[in-house]
């Protein structure tokens, strides 16, 4: 299993750089490998896949996954076996699922069909488009793969009927062959999630508002679980964090990390930052306290940005130290890579204090 360590290599001379990555389409997702390799998912017709063995300096060429494939996000490293699992549909959702595992650290892909059982109202889960999945570390579920989900109640269209989605989330407890689905986010209207799971077990769970109606609907959603995934209670409104730009009835699929930093729980949320009428200035925040308050956040791109997801690196590997965001610009996909020194630097919130050790 992933191991946390010291703060110590994110702590380095501040550094952000950003390069292109894919051409075309859409949805990106990013996670770093039990031996730490960077890999990229990409793709809204295709699924494409890119890989990094020394950190983000260089870049592999791409491998074409599957053709006719729409991503699913949820890109989940099981920190048991080392497998990577990248999930699709066979169009927009809800549509018929296809899983791709990877044996060999991203280099090959084979489909399966797994088994994904309903929640407890009978409905099945959509994947698209949510944050990568996580392997639990601790507790009576440590080893169980768990990741963001969707319902998507009487269908995408028209928006008269986005009240009947909801988000959730899926989890096995068999290396990815059955995924059981969990009970519903506690708000209807919601659509593309994001977990991260703390030092002490708990799950946290962040999602976009996908409906017009609900209050606040330009702040993300958040909910906790202390049962593996499989209820979530504790719900809030976040309202220190943007979803999407500010002037649409609602949100925008955001990314979200914990830093493995022994015995804090240092969380990272990206998503764009402007009240301007078009999705720009992908941005990111921190949290030194696990998700209750939000200090501190940073411009990454001040130009066309969407949906992005979030990764870091691994101790012992040249990953490690790195954060690592995958955003749309442009139709195209973009990964900058910086550490939290460069992140420190940023604007203060006001939405709570840093701790005195990076004041």
């Amino acid at each position: 299993m992933a191991a946390d360590g010291p703060i110590t290599p994110f702590l380095r001379e501040s550094v952000l750089d950003i390069r292109p990555l894919f051409e075309g389409e859409r949805f990106p997702n990013i996670v770093v490998t039990t031996l730490g390799t960077l890999v990229a998912t990409w793709g809204s017709e295709q699924m494409r896949v890119r890989r990094s063995e020394d950190g983000g300096n260089t870049w592999q060429g791409e491998i074409l996954v599957a053709r006719q494939a729409f991503q699913g996000g949820g890109t989940t490293v099981d920190e048991t076996s080392g497998d990577i699992l990248i999930f699709s549909e066979s169009g927009h959702p809800p549509a018929p699922i296809t899983v791709f595992r990877s044996r060999d650290d991203g280099q090959t892909w084979q489909s399966e069909k797994p088994k994904f059982l309903p929640d407890s109202q009978g409905n099945l889960p959509s994947m698209h488009m949510n944050e990568h999945g996580i392997s639990l570390q601790h507790g009576a579920h440590k080893g169980r793969l768990l990741r963001p989900s969707r319902f998507y109640g009487e269908g995408n269209r028209p928006d008269s009927i986005w009240y009947t989605h909801y988000t959730n989330a899926v989890y096995s407890d068999d290396g990815g062959l059955t995924w059981q689905t969990s009970e519903q986010f506690p708000e209807n209207g919601t659509g593309e999630a994001a977990v991260a799971e703390l030092s002490d077990g708990r799950i946290y769970y962040n999602s976009r508002v996908h409906w017009q109606e609900r209050p606040q609907n330009t702040r993300r959603r958040e909910a906790w679980s202390d049962d593996g995934g499989h209820t979530w209670t504790d719900y809030r409104i976040v309202e220190i964090l943007p979803d999407g730009h500010q002037n649409r009835s609602y949100g925008c699929m955001g990314g979200l990390v914990r830093l493995p930093v022994a015995q804090q729980d240092i969380l990272l949320f990206s998503n764009i930052d402007t009240a301007e009428a078009k999705r720009e200035r992908a941005t990111v925040w921190a949290s030194f306290d696990g998700g209750k308050t939000w200090p501190i956040k940073r411009l990454v791109f001040d130009g066309s940005s969407a949906y992005s997801s979030l990764a870091a690196g691994r101790h012992g590997t040249p990953s490690a130290g790195w954060i690592y965001l995958n955003f749309e610009s442009e139709e195209k996909s973009k990964v900058a890579r910086f550490n939290l020194s460069w992140l420190l630097a940023g604007e203060k919130t006001g939405d709570g204090e840093l701790p005195d050790i990076f004041r």
